[in-house]
């Protein structure tokens, strides 16, 4: 699985060292330095069947787990796009999951995120397979200054998924993310359908009514991240570790995990955080690695495997989305948020200088 790779397999990363091994656990290893290291001397080349991963986001302002420049995103991605590029088969896929930024003390939108997508693409090779949408219920009203005390935007709720590959068609399988048919389906299914042409042109046959066991998910993955007692956390506050500030929830690796792998392949994550990744890989019966460059949350990490029952799986719940316009709000006068409530002086900014996702 991790075998050193030949001398004429480190051309183009050989300047960063290899991560040293941190823990073995059950199927998986977890290594702590620069991941960098980890794709150009770890790894073999092709060994890999999928990446699932979140990377420092590119931000404005400064966070704990060492977030990257928006406007300097793309170029220090380079290396870690080569990385993944040699060591991904041509039938694996990867996946990465970036939240948006908001550009300095003003309302408008970076577009970091996009120039990455656009650079895996054109210069790496990637075929963009689909994108997704990870929209969490639980996500505060940010930020402030716009949402809450100008009135000028919406929450920011969504971020992009990427699920890109070497190839256009990667390994994969809907059939294993199914999600539970709609009351209106389970009547039709019950009850007949009649087969007919609809008005938007889509002929509707008689296999519609075919019980295919669930129906097949849309792009927006709907997974609040409230986490906030969990063994993880006790475990970190116990021995007064840091607790990861910037975790996904493990139904986001999953979704992707069972979809784009089958059990016994290898999976990487080398944004590793707390692990989270390598936890839902040792419950689906996957080989992994996980890499993180901050050995103490990696210390906080070993709690997701400690339990003498093994990694616990998450306890899903539906959200409701409500329609646009639910609620009859008044006609206030708009605004063009120029000037902050109480004040008289534009600024279009915010006092601090700062807003950020």
């Amino acid at each position: 699985m991790t075998v050193e790779p030949k001398e004429q397999d480190r051309t183009k990363m050989s300047g960063y060292d290899a991560p040293t091994l941190f823990k073995r656990i059950r199927s998986g290893r977890i290594y702590h330095g620069d991941s960098r290291g980890l794709l150009a001397r770890t790894l073999r080349p092709q060994s890999v069947d999928l990446i699932v991963t979140s990377p420092p986001f590119g931000l404005v302002r400064k966070k704990s787990y060492g977030n990257e420049d928006a406007d300097q995103y793309v170029e220090w991605f380079r290396p870690f796009a080569e990385g993944f590029r040699r060591v991904l088969k041509d039938e694996g896929s990867l996946v990465i999951d970036i939240g948006g930024a908001w550009k300095r003390g003003t309302p408008t939108r970076s577009l970091y995120h996009f120039e990455l997508l656009i650079s895996l693409c054109r210069e790496f090779g990637f075929h963009l397979c689909e994108e997704h949408y990870w929209w969490n219920p639980s996500k505060l009203p940010t930020p402030a200054e716009w949402v809450n005390i100008r009135r000028i935007r919406v929450k920011d709720a969504i971020n992009c998924v990427w699920w890109l590959s070497p190839t256009p068609c990667p390994k994969a399988d809907n059939r294993r993310v199914l999600a539970p048919y709609s009351d209106s389906m389970e009547h039709l299914l019950k009850n007949g359908y009649k087969a007919k042409l609809r008005p938007s042109g889509h002929d509707i046959s008689t296999k519609f009514q075919k019980d295919n066991g669930g129906s097949v998910p849309p792009n927006l993955l709907a997974i609040a991240n409230t986490e906030s007692n969990s063994y993880y956390q006790t475990y970190c506050r116990e021995r007064g570790l840091p607790i990861h500030p910037a975790r996904f929830p493990s139904l986001l690796p999953e979704y992707f995990v069972r979809m784009l792998s089958d059990p016994g392949d290898f999976v990487v994550d080398p944004f590793a955080g707390s692990c989270v990744t390598g936890e839902v890989c040792d419950r689906l019966d996957r080989k992994w690695v996980c890499c993180e460059l901050d050995q103490d949350y990696l210390l906080g990490a070993e709690a997701r495997f400690s339990r003498d029952d093994g990694p616990a799986a998450m306890n899903a719940k539906p959200y409701q989305i409500h329609p646009p316009c639910m609620l009859d709000g008044p006609d206030t006068p708009l605004g063009t948020g120029r000037t902050r409530p109480g004040k008289t002086k534009p600024d279009c900014g915010i006092s601090k200088g700062e807003v950020d996702e």
